[in-house]
This record gives C-alpha cells, structure tokens and sequence, in this order.
C-alpha cells in the first residue's frame, strides 16, 4: 500500500510540474487508495501491469462492443406504429376474453329464443291404416287420418287445439253405433270426420303468471346480466390495454434514458483515454469509467428485458391467435403521456360508478329475478280453478247405400223353427204359441220403410260436407277444480325466494361499499399521480442543472469522476422518474375509468344492448 501511494505521489508532482491541478490528483488518488486496500491479490496485480502498460492491450471505446439490443422473436426491422386508441380497437377485435364474453351473450339470447319457442304452435297429422281378420270371417280394413293444431296462449296462460279427424271403417261394430248393416251398400264401409277446438284456460292459479312466462322473464333477465357482464369484462381489457401501452411507453423511453448513459459513458471512456494519452490523466481513471461503463450496459440490457415483457403483455391483449404477423414486429407507441392540473370530484365520480358500475346493475337484475320468483311462488299457492270446453262439427256417410223406399210386411208368418227375419220370429211367438192368440193378429199391418236420405251417400267428401249442416255442431264446457290440502311445496318456495331477496340486499350493500372504496381510491392515485408528476418535474429540472454544472467543474478538473457519474445517473433516474409519474398518472386515470365504468364514454365506444324484448 506505501509503494501505491508512494508512486501515486510521484505521479502527482509530476503532473504538477507540467501546470495540472493537483487537487483533483490528490482527490483520485485519496478516493482510490481505499478500493484498492479492499481488493484481492488478483486486483492488485491487474492494477501494477496497467500501470507497467497503460492502454497498449486496452481496448479503445471506440473499439468496445455495442450492447444487445435484439430480442427473441422480434424483427427490429418491422415496426407497427400503434396509438392508444388503435390499441383499444384491436383488443376490442380481437381480445379472447371479450369474445369469451360476447360468446356468452349470445349463448343467453338463444337460451332465450329456446324458452319463446313454447308459444309456437305445432301441427300434427297422424295417418294411420289397420286390417283386421278373423278365422271365417272377410278382412275389414280401416284408415284414419288425424291431425291438429295446438298451441300455448301467452296471455292468461291457456292453451287451445284445433283437430280435424278422418276416418274409414268397414267395421260392424262401428257401423252399428250409427245405421244398420242393411242399410250400407256394396262398399261395406262408413266415413266419419270431425272438425273442432278445445280450451284451456286457468281462472285463478297460473292466470297472471306461470311456470313459462317466468322461466321467460328471468331468462331476460340473465340476458341482460350476460350483457352487464360483458361490459365489465370488456371494461376490464380496455384497462389492461391501457395499462399495457403505458408500460410500453415507459419502458421504451427508460431504454432510451439507459442509452443516453451508456453513451455519456462511452464519450467519458473517450475523454478519459485521450486524458491518458496525453499523459494528463492516471490510467486507474480508465478503470473506473469502464466499470460505470459495463454497470449502465446492464443496466440498458435489463432495460431492454422490460421493453419485451411489456410489449408482449400488451401483444397478448390486442392479438387473436398465436401465429399473428404482429407477434414477429415492434409496438412503436405513438401517444404521448396526457397531464391535466384540474383534480377530480369525488362525488360526480361516486355518482357515475353508482350508476355505471355493471356490478351493480347485475345485483339489480338479481333483485327483479327474486321478485318474478316471489310472484311465482305466491301464485302457486292459490287453488288450480280452470276452465275447459270443447266445441266441433261431426260429420258422417255411409258409402254407396240405397236412397229408395220400399214396402214389407212387419210381421210375416213362416213355420215354427225356419222363420228368416226377427219379424216372423216374434210373430210365432206371439200369435203361434199360444192357444188364444191376440186377436189383432189376423190383421197384419203393411210397413213402409223409407230409404237413407241422399245427404248420407258418399265417401270422404260426403262426410266433410255434412260437417257444417246445422244438425251438426256440438259443445261441452266445464271446470276443473283441484287444491293440495296444505301446499307445503309452493309455500316452502315462497318463503325460500324471500329469503333469497335478503341474501341479495346485503350482496348489494357489500358491493356499494366495495365501489366506494374502489372510486376514494382511484380518486387519490390520480391525485397522487398528478403531484408526482409536478415534483418529478422540478426533480429533472435541477438534475439538469447539477449535471451541466458538475460537467463544467470536471472540464476544468474542479471535481472528479465518481461525482460526475453520480449527477448522471442522478438525471437518468430524475428522466425515468418524470416519465414514470406521467404513465403513471395515466394509467391511476384508466383505472378511475374502471372503478367509474366511465371508460366507454371517455373512450368513445358504444356498446350495443341485445335484443331480448321479444
């Protein structure tokens, strides 16, 4: 250490003898003397060889490497210019979050279409043809063709059918119920078809409201909840894009700050060198500068570390898929930070965020579904009276029949045991197997028998005709009336949904106070981030200021480089400082934006509501 200092002394005076300041000489050797006392055996013998050969190994900085600059995946040469606003339109195009929450708006409207689709009607037919045969007997053969139209009545709850049936049957039986089998012509088959409608209409329990229209209204309402949620959702991006560009913004302009030191080392290195050169500086002097130096390039790497993760922060926002063109180029932001001296009103911003807040909105949407819930339940509770009636036009045909009328005799007599109709059998019995027998039965009466009137001859369209003779229309009305003794499960439901309108009250209260505390704070940070601003501000003015004047002082050898490199990263970290506070302010005023759901208006954006009025 006495040999160091020793030598540092000669070279001391020996600058002085040339006419250079011996203070500055002292003071470097005073400030380097203790490094050099802490450092190992290696270092020392670093230092005695610089000192053997001063700069003829050294590299020039002229010569020293450029820090990198690339980054993994990027082309520097693609640049996209990008403003905040057409930062928020990509994300708006092209976020997977927000189309997530787009998808479930839709997914809600047809949810909601899906639940509508009970008021259509339907309409149904049903052909159907049966062949029936019995050991000893001829086939019958019968066809029917049904059909109907129902449908639910969306007011008072009813619903109604319109039928048209259509039928052909060759069966006795069948035939029996309206005409003899004498009467049928050579076709052997009988037509019926019937046209009507019936109602029905509850008269008290599900009048008002019932189980469809509610699952209706509430699926409304989920449709605008679906939407509310959305609109937080896309709020929320919109936040995230603008803290992402202010992040970008930043940390560009700190890589630019780290460049402008690295530089001002490099120029120092260069004056230090040329210093040297000339014998008017230590080469211990170089050392220093080049460890500053290689301490900024880190610096500046770091820097550049940040520029890539704020970039591809803000690229996961405003890109759809993985394989984008965008995710190979620079974001060069365009918009510079925005500063206003105006504060802002706590309570016009408590106002809006109680009006916007789409938190709040779907907690409102809430209490409207308990209450479609509660009327629900209290009318289930009421008796089921309802009202049913039937009203339809029959029509019928006989086929091909005898329309003409003939004579017989009612009563024919023929031998005991060989009688050929009901007539001669009762006949026998009456006037034959007595010994007195009635004595109107010598004068047997002449019987004429019209013929089926012509209206009954035909087939289908003969029956259809006959539909809407005047003899034809028939009617039934009637009520239901039915009641559970206690009604445990509707009332058990009634007082669920009434506690569920408390649940909901207190989610309501709680919420409110989260947004109060969301807006007091949003309002003090863009508070806070306003008078950084301001004294980050005055803090860069006087780094200038001290930087220019210790510059001057090291011109003239007034002061050393340790203090010089101090002033600058003084000013480096005064520069990052400003540009910090102003991001800053800007993103504490998207996030007001967020907690005042303001964004949308502050942004120009306008959200259309889905169609769920059906």
């Amino acid at each position: 250490m006495n040999i160091l200092r020793f030598y540092a002394l000669i070279f001391c005076f020996s600058i002085l003898l040339f006419g250079s300041n011996t203070t500055e000489c002292f003071a470097q050797t005073a400030t380097n003397s203790p490094q050099i006392a802490k450092n190992t055996d290696e270092s020392k013998k670093i230092q005695i060889d610089s000192e053997i050969t001063p700069v003829a190994n050294d590299k020039s900085a002229s010569n020293l490497p450029e820090p990198g600059f690339s980054r993994v995946g990027v082309q520097n040469a693609d640049a996209l210019s990008l403003s905040l606003n057409d930062a928020i339109r990509k994300a708006l195009e092209a976020n997977n979050d927000i189309e997530i929450a787009k998808t479930d708006v839709r997914i809600a409207e047809s949810n909601l279409r899906s639940l509508l689709g009970i008021y259509d009607g339907v309409f149904t037919i049903n052909p159907n043809f049966d062949r029936n045969s019995t050991t000893g007997q001829d086939a019958t053969k019968d066809l029917r063709v049904n059909s109907d139209f129902s449908r639910q009545i969306k007011q008072g709850g009813g619903n109604y059918r319109v039928f048209l049936n259509n039928s052909r049957t060759e069966n006795q039986f069948a035939q029996q119920q309206v005409t003899s089998g004498s009467a049928t012509g050579s076709g052997g088959a009988t037509y019926f078809s019937t046209f009507g409608a019936t109602i029905t209409q509850p008269l008290w329990r599900n009048f008002k409201t019932d189980n469809n229209r509610r699952q209706i209204k509430i699926q409304r309402k989920r449709v605008s909840q679906s939407d509310a949620d959305f609109r937080r959702q896309t709020i929320a991006v919109i936040s995230q894009v603008q803290q992402g560009y202010w992040d970008l913004v930043f940390s560009l302009r700190n890589q630019q700050n780290q460049v402008a030191n690295v530089n001002l080392s490099r120029e120092n290195l260069r004056q230090i060198e040329a210093k040297i050169k000339a014998g008017s500086e230590a080469p211990l002097a170089k050392a220093e500068v080049e460890t500053e130096l290689a301490t900024r390039e880190g610096e500046l790497l770091s820097a550049t570390q940040q520029v890539t993760n704020a970039e591809n922060r803000l690229k996961q926002l405003v890109l759809r898929d993985t394989t984008a063109n965008e995710w190979r180029m620079q974001f060069v932001p365009t918009d510079k930070p925005v500063y206003s001296d105006e504060p802002i009103d706590l309570n016009n911003a408590m106002n809006d965020a109680l009006e916007n807040r789409p938190e709040l909105s779907r907690l409102k949407l809430e209490s409207e579904v308990n209450k479609i819930d509660i009327d629900f339940f209290k009318n289930q509770t009421k008796p089921r009276i309802d009202l049913n009636g039937t009203f339809s036009f029959d029509g019928l045909s006989l086929g091909k029949i005898n329309t003409s009328a003939f004579n017989s005799n009612l009563f024919v007599p023929q031998p005991v045991g060989q009688e050929t109709n009901t007539s001669a059998y009762f006949y026998n019995l009456v006037c034959r197997s007595t010994n007195n027998p009635p004595p109107n039965c010598a004068n047997i009466p002449n019987v004429t028998i019209p013929g089926s009137p012509g209206y009954l001859n035909g087939g289908y369209f003969r029956s259809f005709r006959n539909l809407f003779r005047t003899d034809s229309p028939n009617f039934s009305v009637g009520v239901t009336i039915s009641f559970p003794l206690r009604n445990q499960t509707a009332k058990a439901d009634l007082a669920t949904a009434r506690l569920q309108s408390e649940r909901i009250n207190a989610q309501t209260r709680s919420q409110e106070q989260t947004v109060v505390v969301e807006v007091r704070n949003a309002v003090q940070a863009v508070e806070t981030a306003r008078q950084r601003v301001l004294t980050a501000r005055r803090a860069r003015t006087n780094a200038e200021i001290q930087l220019e004047g210790q510059r001057k002082l090291f011109e003239v050898g007034r002061t050393t480089t340790f203090l010089l490199f101090q002033r600058e990263n003084a000013l480096t970290n005064a520069r990052n400082s400003e540009i910090r506070a102003e991001t800053d302010y800007n993103k504490a005023l998207a996030d007001l934006q967020q907690a005042t759901s303001t964004t949308f208006a502050a942004n120009n954006i306008q959200v259309d509501s889905p169609m769920n009025d059906q």
